[in-house]
């Protein structure tokens, strides 16, 4: 087996094959081989890595180069997606090999974390990603918003086709990432797809003359539901924006469908309203996202409690040692500890639910992803509060 980096011009002959293989029907007929061809253009700019044997591509891997909110600060993430290998050689290593290559390279140009959406999540745990939040999905009547109608609100909505709607949605997307923790945005070479393809109709609500919150949507049928994507507001007022705007719906469409965080609260997004929400995990089709530090000390400044601790992370390629976690100042400082036992061991997966948020030290230790004593647990929760990230970018 060997692994190469090979470059846009090559996907198509190279990479595509195995893609196609693993995550479309197969065989492929000819229009949806020719679609799949007409979107390699916005993967230009993907590390994409193929491992051969004797010349031919039997596995594939794409790196990502994405931006994501830890903890307040904007860093380099590494995108991780269209891990596949070929039926012949499956359950040989390759998969895993070309994983620990493309987060080797990530980790070198200066990507501090990585996410991925698993085939399954015990396979990527075992690489130190643990797992994020799911978005719900949220169905309601749009009568149910039917006093937001009447609600004088400061500001107004803007409803466009993706190619004229997308600047605006971008910059939602841009003020979002600035400020909640675990949201991730694609480059720009990936976004534009919404633009170029035109699938979507996208919403903006505007107020003080700047783009609030945005959503994209499309709508099935007369009677039928508006099925929008992520319900993207920088404020409170940006929301009920939104969801105005989905109340004028009311004689056009039976449901409404819109993505939200884990940690939204749609019950009380108005009185009255009646709403289900789901959120569905599923394997190998629909799996919550994972994450990971790939670099430590790259989260020097990271917003942190008042403590200090010492942690030894172990088994792992990319962060293994041990580290001096301070917050005294308010900001995480790290620095490598050399001498003496530390207090708290933990495998990659165990600091990375720590740093996103996502389990408290007794979860992490009822997991096997670390041994922590009450003392270090206690420094290690107020280093690290809990908070729900919120990927948001799907790739």
């Amino acid at each position: 087996m060997e692994i190469r980096a090979i470059g846009a011009a090559e996907r198509v002959p190279l990479s595509l094959p195995v893609q196609a293989y693993a995550f479309q029907a197969t065989p492929p007929n000819a229009e949806l081989v020719k679609a799949l061809e007409g979107r390699q253009r916005f993967y230009a700019g993907n590390l994409t890595l193929v491992a051969e044997e004797d010349g031919d591509p039997v596995a594939q891997a794409d790196g990502l180069p994405m931006r994501q909110n830890v903890r307040g600060t904007v860093y380099p993430m590494a995108g991780v997606a269209g891990v596949a290998t070929l039926p012949r050689v499956r359950r040989r290593g390759y998969a895993r090999a070309l994983v620990n290559e493309l987060l080797d390279r990530m980790r070198d140009s200066g990507h501090a974390v990585a996410a991925l959406y698993p085939f399954r999540a015990s396979f990527y745990q075992r690489f130190g990603f643990v797992g994020l939040p799911a978005t719900r999905t949220v169905t309601f009547p749009p009568a149910a918003l039917a006093g937001l109608l009447r609600a004088d609100l400061p500001g107004e909505v803007t409803m466009a086709p993706a190619a004229d709607g997308y600047a605006a949605y971008r910059a939602v997307t841009e003020r979002v990432l600035a400020q909640r923790h675990g949201f991730s945005v694609l480059p720009d070479f990936r976004a534009v797809e919404l633009k170029e393809t035109g699938s979507r109709w996208i919403v903006t609500a505007w107020a003080g003359g700047e783009p609030v919150a945005a959503t994209t949507y499309r709508i099935t049928g007369y009677g039928g539901v508006m099925a929008a994507d992520d319900l993207l507001a920088v404020s409170p007022l940006g929301r009920a924006l939104l969801l105005r705007f989905f109340a004028t719906h009311t004689d056009q469409v039976a449901q409404v469908e819109v993505r939200t965080s884990a940690d939204e609260l749609p019950e009380l997004w108005a009185t009255d309203l009646t709403a289900v929400t789901t959120a569905e995990v599923s394997f190998p089709a629909s799996g919550a996202p994972m994450a990971r530090v790939l670099h430590l000390p790259s989260l020097e400044g990271i917003r942190a409690g008042r403590d200090r601790v010492t942690v030894e992370v172990i088994g792992d390629r990319f962060i293994a040692g041990g580290y001096l976690l301070d917050g005294t100042s308010g900001a995480l400082e790290v620095t490598r500890a050399t001498v003496g036992p530390a207090a708290a061991t933990l495998t990659a997966a165990g600091l990375s639910a720590l740093v996103y948020g996502v389990l408290d030290p007794e979860d992490i230790a009822l997991r096997g992803l670390g041994d922590i004593p009450a003392e270090p647990a206690a420094k290690l929760c107020t280093l690290f509060p809990r908070q729900v990230p919120y990927l948001y970018a799907r790739f």
